[in-house]
């Protein structure tokens, strides 16, 4: 049987408080994160870390001064490695902190591989993401000529496997904010400025058909659902309804609310601090009646097998592919959309 590496890649996160301010400067040295010419990126983003690196070290230190994402992906890839069998091994590559792209080049190619499959732990496709941590690998494998051929599975906002885990999970959430109430079902996912998204980036349109397929999954007699996006910053104007603005609105119709993490796989910063601590302190400042929090999916079966078959579905040449059909998913004014790019 031939040997395929699979490569999961997530944003990553400190591992320490020390490494808080250099895992800042990491992220926002990215051109697809801030899209200016060096060095002027390279100055703001040590300006910005500088600047964040307070507040940030205060939220690693409520999860005990370190980000948990990497275990929690390691845990991935060995639960998928169960599920694939032994012609098939999983490493785990982080886009702004350890381990990163050039280190994760080398141990895939000392396996030997005879194809790689490049798999972001992100449903929902987004320059600022998948696209970043693609092209971050493809330019390490250039540099390490890394020549095994290579496909990426570019998104799967509604793959059945990650649909049936979360409406599995809302269920019982659901179940105990019904007690206080007829319960509003509040899927969260990570903001963007509005200037990406009208550039063509597909993620608000990925974001949207996960919801749906969700919602439609849980099968909820009368549930009412919307979308919204946290983790704003800066001056720019975002996407919304914002989350925080919808906690609020609920608290002055008297609705309870289930929080659904939908654009995060692995609990991390973003869910145990801002969603878990931050959000459900506006929650009962605001007077909603009950605050549920639902679980990203993590290792969950049905999750992990549709990641298996998404592996499955790839034929290893060398373009993004889209799941199921493999025809293009998004819509033609999604420029962003990598389906049919070299990688």
């Amino acid at each position: 049987m031939p040997r395929t590496a699979i490569v999961l890649f997530n944003l990553g996160g400190p591992d320490r408080l020390e490494a808080v301010r250099p895992f800042l400067f990491n992220l926002f040295n990215d051109r697809a994160i801030i899209d200016v010419p060096q060095p002027i990126r390279w100055l703001l983003a040590q300006r910005i870390s500088r600047r964040r690196a307070p507040v940030a070290q205060e939220i690693y230190r409520q999860l005990g001064g370190g980000s948990p994402l990497v275990p929690l992906t390691e845990a991935q890839a060995s639960a998928l490695e169960g599920v694939l069998g032994d012609d098939h091994r999983v490493f785990v590559c982080m886009r702004y902190w350890h381990p990163m792209a050039p280190a994760m080049v080398q141990a895939v190619k000392a396996w030997r591989p005879d194809r790689i499959v490049l798999l972001p732990l992100y449903p929902q496709f987004s320059t600022t993401t998948s696209g970043s941590s693609l092209a971050d690998w493809a330019a390490a494998a250039k540099a390490a000529g890394l020549g095994t051929p290579s496909q990426a599975v570019c998104c799967y906002p509604t793959e059945p496997g990650f649909v049936a885990a979360v409406a599995e999970l809302i269920r019982p959430a659901y179940e105990r904010a019904a007690q206080h109430g007829q319960p509003r079902l509040l899927f969260s996912a990570h903001g963007l400025p509005k200037k990406i998204i009208a550039a063509g980036d597909p993620y608000q349109d990925h974001v949207e058909r996960s919801s749906a397929a969700v919602a439609q999954a849980a099968d909820i007699a009368g549930l009412e659902w919307l979308v919204s996006y946290q983790s704003r910053v800066g001056p720019l104007e975002w996407i919304g309804p914002s989350t925080d603005d919808e906690i609020r609105r609920a608290g002055a119709d008297g609705r309870p609310l289930v929080v659904v993490p939908i654009a995060f796989v692995s609990e991390h910063s973003e869910t145990l601090v801002e969603l878990d601590i931050e959000y459900r302190h506006l929650a009962e400042q605001a007077g909603v009646p009950a605050y549920e929090r639902v679980a990203a999916v993590g290792t969950h079966p049905r999750f992990i097998a549709g990641l298996a078959d998404l592996i499955r579905q790839t034929t290893g040449q060398g373009e993004a592919v889209c799941p199921g059909s493999g025809h293009r998913l998004c819509p033609d004014d999604r420029t962003g959309c990598p389906r049919g790019k070299r990688l």
